[in-house]
């Protein structure tokens, strides 16, 4: 039976995250990580709490890097409206920000009360993640050789033709070798990996897997995006040391148990929504003129599945006559 459609929160989530951009997108090559991060937290925070919903921020930001924070169990939205989990990463790569290269993008997702998986204290993860065309042919716990020939074959390409996206750190130098023994290519990246694993789902990136340990709650937000856009994830908690591994089975956590989509999050009625601050494959940063900015977003409703891109133009004059946000010295 057909029914009226329901209030697309992701259309208000977008301007949370054009909000972040436009504040951090100052900091551009600034080199100042801490600075660029106060700047986006502080204009989310103020747009959150302007949409008609009751959230709790279940993954937070700045515990990993110590830097400004909305913090986890923090209370976001008008109090009215329905009760959903949020998850926020307002610079999804702040180095890159800072040092102004490629792939820095601010991110929000939700989902309702209960649905998201709380990695706690854990932060690393063990990850794939592929688009819709791969979608159900992937392993976590088999070989590279394995998960790149089933992509290969499910995407009808060979596997030299394969992009695979993995963050550049000395933990992947195996991984890193293992795949080009198998002679597909890679692309590394600095820091980012939700937009590596959007990158998956977004035919002009030219990305076909994201492989490598990489943040737990960006996982979590990965899986938001992914499982509206029809892509997959699956994920291992990493632990750093015997510590970790000793606190994990106390608190209940199981490192050896592959963490799937529907255990990321467990509702398909997911909104996610993206802004690039720095150019990338996925979105194109933030460009300012003598009064105003531009924005590329990418937003996503879970259930019908519907994927947009926006391209904003936001003018100063009039932002800086009711808006509580310094996105402008003269504003």
């Amino acid at each position: 039976m057909a029914t009226e459609p329901t209030r697309n929160l992701a259309l208000e989530l977008v301007r949370v995250t054009e909000a972040a951009a436009l504040a951090a997108g100052r900091f551009m090559g600034r080199g100042d990580k801490n600075a660029a991060d106060r700047a986006a937290v502080d204009a989310m925070r103020v747009v959150l709490n302007s949409i008609a919903m009751n959230a709790i921020i279940v993954i937070g930001e700045g515990e990993k890097d110590q830097a400004p924070m909305l913090y986890n169990g923090e209370r976001v939205g008008t109090g009215e409206g329905p009760e959903m989990d949020i998850a926020i990463d307002p610079i999804d790569g702040t180095r890159p920000l800072a040092n102004g290269t490629s792939n820095a993008i601010s991110t929000v997702a939700l989902a309702p009360r209960g649905a998201m998986f709380n990695p706690g204290p854990f932060l690393y993860m063990n990850k794939i993640a592929v688009g819709p065309q791969a979608r159900g042919v992937v392993d976590i716990e088999a070989p590279v050789e394995h998960n790149l020939r089933a992509i290969a074959r499910a995407s009808g390409k060979k596997v030299e033709d394969l992009t695979v996206v993995i963050l550049d750190r000395p933990r992947h130098e195996q991984l890193i070798a293992e795949v080009r023994r198998c002679g597909a290519r890679i692309r590394l990246l600095t820091d980012g990996d939700v937009a590596g694993a959007l990158m998956t789902c977004w035919p002009d990136s030219g990305i076909d897997v994201l492989l490598g340990i990489g943040g737990t709650p960006e996982g979590v937000l990965a899986a938001c995006a992914l499982r509206a856009m029809g892509g997959e994830i699956q994920g291992k908690l990493h632990a750093r040391n015997q510590d970790e591994i000793r606190r994990g089975q106390e608190m209940g956590y199981d490192f050896n148990k592959v963490l799937t989509l529907d255990d990321l999050v467990s509702s398909d009625d997911v909104f996610f929504a993206a802004t690039g601050i720095t150019d990338g494959e996925l979105l194109r940063g933030v460009k300012y003129f003598g009064n105003g900015a531009r924005t590329d977003s990418l937003v996503v409703r879970g259930l019908t599945g519907t994927v947009r891109q926006i391209i904003a133009t936001h003018r100063w004059d009039k932002l800086s006559q009711f808006s509580a946000i310094k996105y402008h010295s003269s504003s």
